[in-house]
């Protein structure tokens, strides 16, 4: 892509971001409509829904041709299937519906299979984090930096868990527990793309998750990434979006973080 396309794309997920966060605040002060996808921790509310249909209605209007893949409506095809904008409307629903403050907008450009542009949105603290593809990281314009943390022991980790938590034989209680003794301590905020920017911005010093999609890390990963910090999948090998598990560090902690989740 053109450095002009890039820095166009840029903008329009901070602006899509925005703008699904601006209504997440607006239905924070009202009742919505709450149900359940396929299990009962699974949820989807009205406000999932509005915030898709915004987010996508200010891509098209920048970039018309392109495709997305959704968390609510799927694929939404277009003449140019290179280029796909991964969204999240709404990333730490069940946090949400509950009115507990950790939650976002992930909208990341896709380009022949590569993440290059991206941008989370936290509507209750106004962070917007962003970065392009070998451009850096922001966190509201200023540069930011993974953090310098070299011994697990020292570190404060964050990880998540599946919906299907109470069924699922890969569940991360096992590799929940190990890190647990091993790291200083161990959060669980319940929005997978906020964690990825809390490792890229220094307030944790990794994350791991088992069972993620890719509008849940699409955006964050890229993030980290450019913020000077490393992500893999959580079994060593190579990162995709695509792949369901996920390990971001700063880079310093990450083979620490890799052995103990080898078991």
């Amino acid at each position: 892509m053109k450095d002009t396309d890039i820095q166009k794309a840029l903008q329009t997920a901070q602006n899509a971001a925005r703008t699904a966060g601006e209504i997440q605040r607006e239905y924070s002060l009202r009742t919505f409509r709450i149900s359940s996808k396929t299990t009962t921790t699974d949820l989807v509310t009205e406000v999932d829904i509005k915030c898709e249909e915004a987010i996508v209605s200010v891509i098209r209007q920048a970039f018309p041709d392109d495709s997305a893949l959704a968390e609510e409506g799927g694929e939404y095809s277009r003449a140019d299937t290179s280029r796909r904008w991964v969204i999240d409307p709404l990333d730490g629903t069940v946090n949400y519906a509950h009115g507990f403050p950790m939650y976002c907008a992930s909208v990341a450009l896709e380009a022949a299979g590569d993440v290059v542009a991206g941008a989370v949105y936290d509507p209750t603290r106004d962070e917007m984090f962003s970065a392009i593809k070998g451009g850096g990281a922001w966190l509201n314009g200023e540069k930011i930096h993974v953090s310098a943390t070299a011994a697990l022991g020292d570190s404060l980790l964050a990880t998540g868990f599946p919906y299907t938590v109470r069924t699922e034989k890969v569940n991360n209680l096992a590799q929940f527990s190990a890190m647990v003794m091993a790291a200083q301590a161990v959060r669980r905020p319940g929005s997978a793309a906020l964690d990825l920017c809390y490792v890229a911005c220094g307030r944790l010093d990794g994350f791991w998750e088992f069972h993620l999609k890719p509008w849940d890390m699409a955006a964050g990963a890229l993030i980290v990434r450019e913020a000077g910090g490393k992500v893999t999948g959580a079994d060593g090998g190579e990162f995709s979006i695509y792949n369901p598990q996920v390990a971001a560090s700063n880079g310093l902690i990450h083979g620490q973080m890799q052995r103990i989740l080898a078991g």
